[in-house]
C-alpha cells in the first residue's frame, strides 16, 4: 500500500465512521458551515470550559462528501481537550495547509491532519475541507 492508498484509506474511514459525530449537550458555543457550490453542511458544537480557554467537549454533524466529513472528524479528535488558542493556531495551520503557496510549518501533534494535505493539488475540494474549520473559528468567536 502507498501512501496516497493509505491516506484515501483513512479518509474513508473517518468519513464512514466519524469520531464525535453528533451535538455536545448544553454547547457554550454552535456554528454551521454551509459550502453552496457542493451542498456540503457541517455545524461544530462545542462545550468550553469555566474559563472559555479550554475545548471540554467538541463534536460535529452534517453531510457531505468525504473529505468535508472526514475533515470535520479528525479536527474534532485534534482539538477534544485542546486550549482556545492551541485550537485557534492549528486552525490558521489547517487553513496554510490547504491555501499557501508553500506548506506551513506544523506544529506538535498536528498528526493526523496532514493526511489532508493532498487536497490542496484540488482547489475546488479545498472549501469541503476547511468547512468544519471554518465553522469551528465561528464557534469560538474568531
Amino acid at each position: 500500500m502507498n501512501l496516497d492508498e493509505l491516506y484515501q484509506t483513512v479518509i474513508l474511514d473517518h468519513a464512514q465512521r466519524p469520531r464525535n459525530f453528533g451535538v455536545v449537550p448544553q454547547a457554550t458555543a454552535v456554528a454551521e458551515g454551509l459550502n453552496p457550490s457542493c451542498g456540503d453542511e457541517v455545524t461544530v458544537s462545542v462545550k468550553l470550559s469555566a474559563d472559555r480557554q479550554t475545548i471540554d467537549d467538541i463534536k460535529f454533524k452534517g453531510a457531505g462528501c468525504a473529505i468535508s466529513q472526514a475533515s470535520a472528524s479528525l479536527m474534532t479528535v485534534k482539538l477534544k481537550g485542546k486550549s482556545r488558542a492551541e485550537a485557534l493556531a492549528f486552525e490558521q495551520t489547517f487553513h496554510d495547509m490547504m491555501t499557501a503557496a508553500t506548506l506551513p510549518a506544523y506544529p506538535p501533534g498536528f498528526g493526523d491532519l496532514r493526511i489532508l494535505e493532498g487536497v490542496r493539488k484540488f482547489p475546488q475540494r479545498v472549501k469541503c475541507a476547511t468547512l468544519g474549520w471554518n465553522a469551528l473559528r465561528q464557534a469560538l468567536g474568531e
